[in-house]
């Protein structure tokens, strides 16, 4: 196996939504907004090789949307996902697997593109795209909170084309879902968001999605307002930290414009932050 971080692009939100409760007194000290209140972020994505597959984890923001849609979110940077695979000597033709976490617009929209007026299809020609069947119908059945975040034109084209297949959820973790792959799945950002679990040359790394958007995020109280259960956020993050800080997981971050990766700690204040590199750092 290999693994490759991939940033599809960047974009800004604002920091209040981003923290939820907490004041900008303090989430201002790790993630210091501009002007108008927003800070910025990254949309990185994983390829994995593994013998005859190869497997995306998240697509990003995509470009197929309008230009209004887009000025409310300043993206920036030149990363796009289609060029960054190119880079890697591969093409959208070679993609087999795509595992989208889940199916707001800044986690999948980068795997739909528009071929027409009011005509869409997959990038991936040649892949299976993986969610699960609960967040499946949540995203296409979308309550009035989240209508805004799941775009019929990322998410319906995908089972339109006979590519869509779903995990299997066994309770909250499902072992082997592909070779070293396992996945657990968190209901308080949104429902049956998937957390892969991969076993990386004697280590595990996790693809930490919304659960944990940046190393700002590590407080147990630092949670994102745009999560429909936050309650349920805090008692799940509370229980994934501690056991990533005491088996030494390595969490790869999504959305962390700074830190790709980290590693955490148990301290007096409870869990905190140990170490920030990058991937290519460690591995």
């Amino acid at each position: 196996m290999k693994i490759h971080p991939l940033n599809t692009g960047n974009f800004k939100l604002d920091g209040g939504a981003m923290f939820g409760v907490v004041p900008k007194s303090l989430w201002s000290r790790t993630n210091p907004p501009d002007e108008n209140n927003m800070c910025s972020w990254s949309m990185r994505c994983m390829l994995i090789e593994d013998e005859d597959r190869l497997m995306l984890v998240d697509t990003g923001i995509g470009d197929k949307q309008s230009e209004k849609f887009f000025s409310y979110y300043y993206l920036f940077g030149d990363d796009s996902l289609i060029g960054n695979i190119k880079k890697l000597g591969f093409t959208p033709d070679d993609i087999t697997d795509v595992f989208l976490t889940h199916l707001h617009f800044d986690h999948c929209g980068g795997a739909i593109q528009q071929v027409g007026e009011n005509k869409y299809e997959p990038v991936f020609k040649n892949a299976h795209f993986w969610s699960t069947e609960k967040h499946w119908k949540w995203a296409t059945e979308p309550n009035q909170r989240e209508k805004a975040s799941f775009l019929k034109e990322n998410i319906l084209p995908i089972q339109e084309s006979g590519q869509l297949k779903y995990v299997p959820r066994e309770g909250d973790f499902t072992k082997d879902v592909f070779n070293n792959i396992d996945m657990l799945f968190v209901d308080g950002h949104t429902e049956s968001q998937m957390i892969p679990h991969i076993n990386y040359q004697g280590k595990t790394l996790v693809f930490m999605a919304d659960l944990l958007p940046s190393v700002g995020h590590i407080p147990l109280p630092y949670v994102m307002g745009y999560d429909t259960r936050p309650l349920k956020t805090l008692s799940e993050k509370e229980k994934f930290l501690k056991r990533a800080a005491d088996e030494e997981y390595i969490l790869f971050l999504e959305h962390d414009h700074v830190n790709e990766c980290c590693t955490l700690q148990n301290t007096e204040k409870g869990v905190r932050l140990k170490d920030t590199f990058k991937f290519t750092d460690l591995f």
